[in-house]
């Protein structure tokens, strides 16, 4: 029972990424009829916003000490970050907090990426066929990347959380058990909050603001919303926009638990469209739903004994449980009748 629970918390978490990736690239083929393989690059720039923002943070002054020695005879070499020498002890709450506050940062960022690569890019391909856009995202993909590691090197560059939220939350004993039965990472936690938190907030945006109504009535008829005067275009391009933060802010957050590298947008990118189809296209409730199922049913076939049983299977489930529902159900759990059905 305590393992089941604890694969549960994982598959929670896990599916949380899954779910906010997905949703973005749901919001741009919903809105733009974009098949856009760039999303997942977006996931990882997001990432190295909160690594350029702890490195500037961590720049250090280098100055040699008139009295101390080194072990080798030389002056000592004492070493103090700006953040620090600027602002004394707000400077390394700065530094401890880095991630959290790269939330806010990454916001504007994201945006102002996301309105770019739409206005210079991706307007261009609007008309053209699924292939055509997949080819060029694709290409765009591999640019950003090429670029995040000219800039960060090849390797992985781990993100400390705040020293708060280290250690693990005893959930057992919330549930009756006993203490230490269930523990789990306090991070991961606050991680799956946060991907509720996101998903809900772009819900409640289409939902019951007046842009996100005229997106939705965009999204069923562009048509119609142009003829009534509305500036259709300069709306979904904010969507572009939103969508890129949304993945942007996916990636901030995972950087505790996954160390960035230029390549991580790859690995999130595959199994992230897997969701969309499996939610079916263009549907955001099933892009989120598909998001955590996966992620869960990821968990438990990492478990032991299930891969005692049959082996190999935890890198194969997710695209085993993709064909079944799509046989079942070829528009996927919540797909609409015509989308991309032509």
């Amino acid at each position: 029972m305590d393992a089941i629970l604890v694969q549960l918390l994982n598959g929670l978490d896990k599916g949380g990424a899954y779910a906010l990736i997905a949703l973005g690239l749901t919001l741009v083929f919903g809105t733009l009829g974009v098949v856009n393989f760039a999303h997942g690059a977006l996931f990882m720039l997001g990432s190295f916003v909160a690594v350029a923002f702890r490195q500037l943070l961590t720049l250090e002054s280098v100055v040699l000490s008139a009295t101390e020695l080194s072990p080798w005879g030389t002056p000592l070499e004492i070493r103090t970050s700006y953040a620090t020498s600027w602002f004394g002890d707000f400077g390394t709450v700065l530094i401890d907090w880095s991630v959290p506050i790269s939330v806010l940062i990454a916001i504007p960022i994201m945006l102002l990426i996301g309105i770019v690569m739409e206005r210079g890019l991706i307007k261009h391909f609007y008309k053209r066929p699924h292939a055509e856009q997949i080819l060029v995202t694709f290409g765009l993909a591999i640019v950003l990347q090429e670029v995040i590691k000219a800039m960060f090197g090849a390797n992985p560059i781990p993100q400390p959380m705040p020293e708060m939220m280290r250690g693990a939350a005893d959930i057992g004993i919330y549930l009756g058990m006993a203490e230490n039965a269930v523990t789990y990472p306090w991070w991961r936690m606050i991680y799956f909050f946060f991907s509720l938190s996101i998903i809900g907030m772009v819900f409640a945006f289409l939902r019951f603001t007046t842009f996100g109504m005229v997106v939705r009535a965009g999204m069923a008829d562009r048509e119609m919303v142009g003829l009534l005067g509305i500036d259709i275009d300069k709306k979904f391009t904010i969507m572009f926009g939103l969508a890129a933060v949304v993945a942007g802010l996916a990636g901030v957050m995972y950087t505790p638990m996954l160390p960035p590298t230029y390549s991580v947008g790859m690995d999130f990118l595959v199994l992230s469209f897997v969701v969309v189809v499996v939610g079916g296209m263009g549907s955001l409730p099933g892009a989120v739903a598909a998001g955590f199922l996966l992620g869960i049913l990821q968990s438990f076939s990492a478990m032991t004994e299930v891969k005692s049983i049959i082996p190999g299977i935890d890198q194969i489930i997710v695209y085993l449980v993709a064909v079944i529902i799509l046989l079942v159900l070829p528009r996927g759990l919540f797909g609409r009748k015509g989308v991309m059905e032509d």
